[in-house]
């Protein structure tokens, strides 16, 4: 039978602008200070005039941080907590990490709970490492001997050995999160939270990091797992939860979860049969030789289709001349893996020379990508200088199909669907 480590029934948090209660005390005492010595404080600006009026207060008073969110976690659940700035995501992981208390509604925890909210979560600044592991382990209410047991495998997994005698106040950011998250995730907590402190290592370490996630959410354990890394959240996870300004606006399977939050903040017209795509300002460009417009062939493809884009330039310097150029594209996944990239030189078409009526294209005769939507990016060089590039991604689509003619189009789960061939070879 599953067990159940954690509810959340009807949550929600508002902030008093300006005020006192906070829901934290060290905020609360900080708050009081401020006011008393005028000190980063002007009442003018932050607390509302005894004359407003009320509908005026209640308006300028709260900020509703959480909106009635509800959700329950079994053992082994890995849910991606996902959302722009601003959604409620981090006062979400406050609360259940009890450094903040809620306006409204409840959570049960069953069991052990371990956060790691951001650098140095728990540690003591003038502790060493090592008198750190051992006070966040008596924190987590485990005993002496569980954590001596544990010691070298945390040391180990962290990296910072030769350091771990020294006051944690003199280890870099990258050095405090590895130890910080070595030992929330080797301590084994029924529950662990993790908001985007990832970001401060390496790749090598946030790769070491998920590796780990995987194996504590395998050993039974559940991770709650905060990130704009939407690649690291569709691997890791198994089910999402999405916010939006604070209130819960879908919660269950990743991809779905994944795929509202992507199609939340996008808003591409593909009303036209065949688009010109200009989607960034004239003061982001570095040169005067600049991409005027990309033209696609067709406004949505589907599996196995010619795809071709066209290419317009624009001198914005008419006496100079422009030679060498190197048209460069790529093709990416929502998640920002990078697909497909090209550009004139690999397709053979090097030294070219700007010409003003010159049209540029690049064509893939099938494109076996899943159904899904993409982002292309470009940038452009001439004169062995970088002129232009598309800081924002030009989305197009590839529309629901089934390359294969299989019944059942959803087991096809891969990120190409290529032309293929089975065989079964009598062996005589």
């Amino acid at each position: 039978m599953t067990k159940r480590v954690l509810e959340v029934n009807h949550l929600s948090k508002a902030y008093k602008l300006g005020l006192i209660n906070t829901g934290s005390l060290v905020n609360d005492l900080g708050e009081y200070y401020r006011r008393l010595t005028k000190r980063g404080y002007n009442a003018g600006q932050i607390e509302l005039s005894a004359k407003a009026k009320p509908a005026e207060e209640s308006k300028k008073k709260y900020h509703q941080a959480l909106n009635d969110v509800s959700f329950t976690l079994n053992e082994g659940d890995v849910l991606g907590v996902i959302g722009k700035n601003g959604a409620g995501k981090s006062t979400l992981l406050k609360i259940l990490s009890r450094v903040t208390t809620p306006t409204s509604g409840e959570v049960r925890i069953y069991g052990r709970l371990a956060s790691l909210l951001e650098v140095g979560t728990g540690f003591h600044p003038e502790l060493t490492g090592r008198e750190n592991v051992f006070m966040n382990g008596a924190i987590l209410g485990m005993r002496k001997a569980e954590i001596t047991k544990k010691f070298d495998e945390i040391i180990a997994f962290s990296g910072v050995g030769q350091y771990i005698d020294t006051p944690v106040k003199r280890y870099s950011s990258g050095m405090y999160v590895r130890l910080a998250f070595a030992v929330a995730s080797h301590l084994e907590p029924e529950i662990l939270i993790v908001d985007e402190v990832l970001a401060v290592g390496d790749s090598a370490f946030q790769k070491k990091c998920l590796d780990r996630m995987m194996e504590v959410s395998r050993s039974g354990r559940t991770v709650l797992f905060v990130s704009h890394n939407l690649s690291a959240v569709k691997q890791l996870c198994n089910r999402g939860l999405f916010l939006r300004s604070g209130t819960s606006i879908f919660e269950g399977d990743i991809d779905k979860a994944l795929s509202l939050y992507y199609e939340d903040g996008v808003a591409t017209d593909f009303s036209n049969p065949v688009r010109d795509i200009r989607p960034f300002a004239r003061k982001e460009c570095l040169g005067n030789l600049t991409i005027s417009t990309i033209t696609f062939n067709k406004a949505s493809y589907m599996v196995g289709e010619p795809w071709e884009i066209e290419v317009r330039l624009e001198n914005h310097q008419p006496n100079k001349a422009y030679k060498d150029l190197l048209l460069d594209f790529a093709i990416h996944d929502r998640y920002d893996n990078k697909l497909i990239h090209l550009t004139n030189i690999f397709l053979g078409a090097d030294r070219l020379a700007f010409q003003p009526t010159d049209v540029y294209k690049f064509s893939i005769p099938s494109l076996d990508l899943s159904p899904d939507r993409y982002n292309l990016f470009m940038s452009l060089r001439a004169n062995e200088e970088i002129e232009d590039w598309i800081g924002e991604p030009v989305q197009f689509d590839i529309l629901e199909s089934n390359n294969y003619g299989f019944s059942n189009s959803s087991l096809i789960r891969g990120m190409s669907q290529p032309k293929a061939k089975f065989q079964v070879i009598q062996n005589a």
